[in-house]
């Protein structure tokens, strides 16, 4: 078998979705076209639409692989090296040789100064498709050649956010009755603003629900731990990205200085990144992002987790359809998963490329033996929510 083509559709659909999860509006932002900054604090970049990319791979057997690279924003950007370096790279190549294919396209870019960023979520889009075709040529699923099963269902948490408290306490007790059993709370405020939202959801939902906060690096290093003994009090589970990626001493202070979890590493995609973080103890729980490191790279850095005694928490965010259900497959093969992150109501816009939806039950995803990733890619959807011209 032989990779006889690959191409990458760079999407946008105009709905996002996770609007309903919100609780209120965002904070002041800077608009520039499709693209929005928040703007007191110049941190993540948002689109006003669901962007990705998906990669398809095509074999000559007439097997098609399909795979994701997440891409929040610019997804022409991904869609450009795909085609221009990577898939130079494997055509005719044998899509079984998977781990040798990631190491190979890692290598090309490495000493050339890019060992992050848009190319590594190019290269992990494409593994992903390679999986999927390996899983249907052998008619098993992703799962089964990634690891093998260590679970049957997959459970998650769903993501809400906001300023306002009662608003926000509302989404959640809404999606209670979804099934959902765990919520990270998306808070973008200081202190006693993210502490307000934090005591009126806990207040509603009770104490035997599992709780989260993202603060998406906006806090310092002391007013996380400020922020982190006010969770603790609350009965919280961890405190995600609360100071920017570039202090590892500082993440390291804060998770010495608390006795609640400190998750973080959505933003890195290689072991290589990820080793010093490991190695300072610079976070409890791990959040690496298949949509960004691919499954065969994903495997290596939750084994080098593991050695650390690290759970890992797989992040998904801005990751489209694909990414979700690669993130189901590589979670079911993860022997230190802990739980996976999902957004409730943006899945059925992401799920406008599939033929079917791609739905979880009562708070969980539940593993199948479909071959591959389990889902069938609507090409007609996929070329009406791509660019025009690409």
């Amino acid at each position: 078998m032989k990779i006889v083509d690959v191409r990458a559709f760079p999407l946008r659909i105009s709905e996002r979705g996770d609007e309903k999860s919100e609780g209120s509006s965002r904070p002041p932002t800077i608009e520039f076209g499709d693209y929005y900054v928040d703007r007191s604090a110049f941190t993540s970049i948002y689109s006003h639409h669901h962007e990705t990319t998906v990669i398809r791979v095509e074999t000559d057997t007439g097997i098609v692989g399909w795979g994701e690279a997440q891409s929040p924003i610019s997804p022409n950007t991904t869609t450009t090296i795909v085609h221009e370096i990577v898939r130079p790279l494997i055509m005719g190549r044998d899509p079984f040789d998977i781990e040798a294919i990631w190491t190979r396209n890692y290598g090309a870019m490495r000493e050339r100064g890019h060992p992050t960023g848009f190319y590594i979520d190019a290269i992990g889009g494409t593994d992903i498709a390679l999986h999927d075709i390996v899983g249907k040529a052998i008619g098993k699923p992703v799962h089964k050649i990634a690891g093998g099963r260590y679970r049957d269902e997959i459970l998650l948490y769903n993501g809400l956010g906001g300023t306002d408290p009662v608003k926000v306490a509302d989404a959640a007790e809404e999606h209670l009755d979804y099934g959902y059993k765990a919520f990270k709370l998306h808070l973008l405020l200081d202190v006693e603003g993210v502490s307000e939202i934090c005591r009126e959801v806990r207040k509603r939902v009770g104490p035997d629900i599992m709780l989260m906060v993202d603060t998406h690096m906006r806090q310092t290093v002391s007013n996380s731990i400020l922020l982190g003994r006010e969770l603790e009090k609350l009965g919280f589970t961890w405190l995600e990205s609360p100071t920017v990626p570039d202090d590892i001493p500082g993440q390291a202070e804060i998770a010495r200085a608390l006795d609640m979890a400190v998750a973080i590493g959505e933003w890195t995609r290689t072991r290589y990144e990820m080793r010093e973080q490991m190695e300072r103890r610079a976070y409890d729980i791990l959040m690496h992002d298949i949509g960004r490191t691919g499954i065969t790279e994903g495997h290596r850095i939750a084994t080098l987790a593991d050695t650390y005694n690290i759970p890992v928490a797989p992040h998904v965010g801005g990751g489209g359809i694909l990414a979700v259900a690669a993130t189901v497959e590589w979670s079911a093969s993860c022997p230190n998963f802990m739980i996976m992150e999902h957004g409730h109501h943006a899945n059925a816009v992401k799920s406008k490329i599939l033929k079917e939806p791609f739905e979880p039950e009562n708070g969980y995803y539940k593993v199948t033996d479909r071959p591959g990733l389990g889902v069938e890619v609507d090409e007609a959807a996929l070329e009406r929510y791509a660019f025009p011209g690409s």
